[in-house]
């Protein structure tokens, strides 16, 4: 697949980029783009979801009723479960959600997620660019050229450049990421890639090692 390589300002530079097919022309597996986002998402969580159990919580532990003749179920203290304000049964208790995945397996989610935004034709290739200063109108006129604005834009740098990255960070639908940090989850959560030709390298040497 060839694409057209961009400038800032939306004009045609006459370069052309062929992507590479191993990356962005294979057969999507949705079962490996699963198992990646569900890491993805588990290792975000806190895990630190606590309710008190019948044991933790503080009260009187005085018998309320006799224990049989009641009309009613029995229970102990004023702390049982049956009770308001009593313990809660079996309630969450601080864990991790982390889980591993293979090497393999997380690289062929990446070139399915890529694979994907091949052919819904949402990549965008650019020149590599910086700007002078951290500037949010400069970086909003950028995605207005590329013709990109008002969509969900990763873009897709080759290193850490804090003056796009801090032009950028204010933009709720816009997110600046290396291209060795890219990840399945944050591929597919956009509409658009935007990625410049220094990029494109550094993802080939990635994810074809």
């Amino acid at each position: 697949m060839e694409l057209s390589v961009l400038n800032i300002k939306g004009q045609e530079t006459g370069k052309k980029v062929t992507l590479n097919e191993e990356i962005f022309g294979i057969e999507p597996n949705d079962h490996v783009i699963y198992l990646s986002v569900k890491q993805y998402m588990g290792n975000q969580r806190q895990g630190n979801a606590k309710a008190k159990e019948r044991s933790e919580h503080t009260g009187s532990t005085r018998k309320l009723g006799r224990q049989k003749g009641g009309g009613g179920a029995r229970h102990g203290d004023i702390n049982s479960p049956l009770l308001r304000g009593g313990g809660r049964v079996f309630g969450p208790r601080p864990r991790d959600y982390r889980t591993d995945l293979n090497k393999k397996t997380k690289v062929l989610a990446r070139k399915s997620a890529l694979s994907y935004k091949a052919q819904e034709d949402a990549i965008v290739v650019v020149e590599d660019f910086t700007l002078e200063t951290p500037k949010t109108k400069d970086f909003v006129n950028i995605a207005k050229n590329l013709k990109v604005d008002g969509k969900k834009i990763l873009l897709v740098l080759p290193a850490t450049d804090k003056n796009v990255y801090l032009s950028a960070r204010n933009l709720q639908r816009t997110e600046v990421m290396e291209a060795k940090n890219i990840n399945t989850y944050k591929i597919l959560n956009a509409d658009v890639l935007v990625v410049t030709e220094g990029s494109l390298k550094t993802i080939d040497s990635v994810l074809t090692k």
